[in-house]
């Protein structure tokens, strides 16, 4: 799986919002220069996340956009399948009975699992951990010995 060039901006435009103190309404050019996304590209973006109610937009003179949820409750995966939609590895996994052998196949099996992982590790990972691991000069903690930060 290769996530899209949107979502990963959209996770670097979340990033930004989070990063600001809470409440505050970003102005779209701000997240444009800090993010080097050009301003059509990041309407075409938030759009999906403003539909999910992960980030709110206000219009005006004051207008920009800002989180409507709190940072330490908006994981990667909630902004992954905002913009991308349901996690699948293959095409077996999408929808029950849509592969003949998935109750025989041991690849599905393994294809479940590592999706299952995946999502786990992505759901672990909150913008509030982000945004204080990024001040902190942190990298991200290798699979195994992550602890888990959002419960």
């Amino acid at each position: 799986m290769v996530i899209t060039r949107a979502t990963e901006y959209a996770i670097r435009a979340v990033l930004f919002m989070a990063m600001q103190p809470p409440g505050t309404t970003v102005l779209k050019k701000d997240i444009c220069r800090e993010q080097d996304i050009t301003p059509a590209f990041l309407t075409k973006i938030l759009q999906p996340l403003i539909k999910s109610g992960i980030v709110g937009s206000q219009r005006g003179v004051r207008g920009g956009f800002f989180l409507n949820k709190d940072a330490d409750t908006i994981t990667l995966l909630d902004v992954i399948k905002a913009e991308e939609g349901p996690i699948h590895l293959n095409l077996c996994l999408e929808e029950e009975g849509t592969c003949d052998r998935d109750t025989c196949c041991p690849v599905n099996r393994v294809w479940q699992e590592a999706r299952a992982g995946l999502v786990e590790t992505l759901d672990r990972y909150t913008f509030a951990h982000l945004v204080e691991m990024t001040r902190q000069g942190q990298d991200l903690p290798l699979a195994k010995s992550a602890s888990t930060f959002h419960q």
